[in-house]
C-alpha cells in the first residue's frame, strides 16, 4: 500500500469537485515555480520513446483531457511521469458548466460519473494567459477543444474554428471533442456528414495558420464515444480519412451503467474501471478498420501497467489516464511507464511500437 492509499479515505471525505479544485490550485502553484525556473525532465526509456506526427513522445503514457481544463499545470505533468498531456476541454466561449453537484465518485467500482459540461475560461482568455507565460514544455502538449454549449449544432464548425485559431499555435496537437455526453447534441457531430465538414474546415484553417505563422501543421485528432455501435465505427474511420484527421482518441466517457456495484442514478459520463473492456474493444476494432498507419490514443480504465499494455496490444500507440490517478495516486503514470518496459521485456519486445496492434 502506498502513502496515497493511506490518505485516500480522508481525501474521499471531501466533495469530489472541491478536492479536484484544491489539487489544481496546488498544481498551478507548482506550475508557476517550474515555468519561471526550470523545466522538469520527462520519464523516458529507449523502449518507450517514439515519434508520431513528427513529435517526440518520451513515453506513451499521457494525461487525458478533463483534469487540467484551463491549461494551468502544463509543466507539472512531466514531474508525475507523464510522457504527454492533453489540456482542456476548452470552448470558444467561457462557460460555467452544468449546475453542481456534477461530479460523483463510485468508490466500489473505481469509477467516476461527471456531468461537468465543459466548464472553462474560454479559448481567448486561456490563449492570452498561457501564450504570455508559456515556456516550452519538456513533453508534448495537446489541446482538446469542444463546442460551446450556447452554440447551435448548425454553427458548430464556426465555433470550433474560433477555438482552433486561438489555441492551435500553442499546442503540439489538437483534439476535437465530439463525444462528451454532457453537452446537448454534441454527439450528433460524430455522424459522417458533420464530421467530414468539421474536419475539412479545420484542415483548411490549419493550412492557413501554418502559412501565416511559419509553423508546421498541427495534427488534428478526433475523440469518439465508447457507445457508438459496431456499424458506426467503419463510418467514423471513413469520415476521419475523408476529413484528413491525423488520428483517433478512443474513448470518451460512457452513458452505460451495466454491471455497477454502486447504485447510481446520476446523469453524466462514466469513466474508470468499468469502461476498460469496452474502450479496449473499440481500440481493437478501430485498428482493424484503419490499418497499421493511423495512430490511436487509447483511453478508459487504466489503473496499472497491464491495463495500458492491453490497449497498446489492441492497437493504441499512446494511452491516457485520468480516473485511475484519482484512485491509485499521482504517481500512477510513472508506475505505468516503468511497468510497460518490464512487460515489453517479458514478451521479448525491444520497443513499444512492436506491441502496437499485436492482439488486433
Amino acid at each position: 500500500m502506498t502513502l496515497y492509499h493511506g490518505v485516500a479515505p480522508l481525501l474521499f471525505q471531501l466533495d469530489p469537485e472541491h478536492a479536484h479544485d484544491l489539487a489544481m490550485r496546488g498544481l498551478a502553484a507548482v506550475e508557476w515555480l517550474l515555468a519561471s525556473r526550470f523545466l522538469p525532465r520527462p520519464l523516458t526509456h529507449p523502449a518507450l520513446s517514439q515519434e508520431l506526427w513528427g513529435i517526440r513522445f518520451p513515453n506513451p503514457v499521457g494525461l487525458a483531457a478533463g483534469f487540467d481544463k484551463d491549461a494551468r499545470a502544463a509543466h507539472v505533468w512531466p514531474l508525475l511521469g507523464f510522457g504527454f498531456a492533453e489540456l482542456g476541454t476548452i470552448t470558444a466561449a467561457a462557460q460555467p458548466g452544468n449546475p453542481k453537484p456534477r461530479l460523483f465518485r463510485l468508490a466500489r467500482d473505481r469509477a467516476i460519473v461527471n456531468r461537468m459540461g465543459f466548464n472553462n475560461a474560454g479559448a481567448t482568455a486561456i490563449a492570452q494567459r498561457w501564450g504570455t507565460h508559456r515556456q516550452p514544455s519538456s513533453i508534448p502538449i495537446g489541446i482538446n477543444i469542444g463546442k460551446s454549449r450556447a452554440t447551435p449544432i448548425g454553427d458548430a464548425v464556426a465555433d470550433y474554428l474560433r477555438s482552433f485559431r486561438q489555441l492551435a499555435a500553442l499546442a503540439d496537437y489538437v483534439v476535437i471533442n465530439v463525444s462528451s455526453p454532457n453537452t446537448p447534441g454534441l454527439r450528433d457531430l460524430q455522424t459522417p456528414a458533420h464530421l467530414v465538414a468539421l474536419l475539412s474546415a479545420l484542415g483548411a484553417e490549419n493550412d492557413a495558420l501554418a502559412r501565416g505563422h511559419g509553423l508546421a501543421r498541427r495534427p488534428i485528432l478526433v475523440k469518439i464515444a465508447p457507445d457508438l455501435s459496431e456499424e458506426a465505427l467503419p463510418e467514423i474511420v471513413a469520415a476521419v480519412g475523408r476529413g484528413g484527421a491525423s488520428g483517433l482518441v478512443a474513448t470518451n466517457t460512457t452513458t452505460q451503467r451495466a454491471g455497477l456495484r454502486t447504485p447510481c442514478d446520476e446523469n453524466g459520463g462514466l469513466s474508470g474501471a468499468p469502461l476498460r473492456e469496452r474502450a479496449t474493444a473499440v481500440v481493437r476494432t478501430l485498428r482493424r478498420l484503419a490499418g497499421p498507419d493511423l495512430p490511436i490514443i487509447g483511453v478508459g480504465g487504466i489503473f496499472g501497467p497491464l491495463d495500458a499494455y492491453e490497449k497498446i496490444r489492441a492497437g493504441a500507440s499512446l494511452v491516457q489516464l485520468y480516473t485511475g490517478m484519482i484512485f491509485e495516486g499521482p504517481r500512477l503514470a510513472a508506475r505505468v511507464a516503468r511497468g510497460l518496459v518490464e512487460l515489453l521485456q517479458r514478451d521479448g519486445l525491444s520497443h513499444v511500437r512492436e506491441a502496437v496492434g499485436k492482439d488486433a
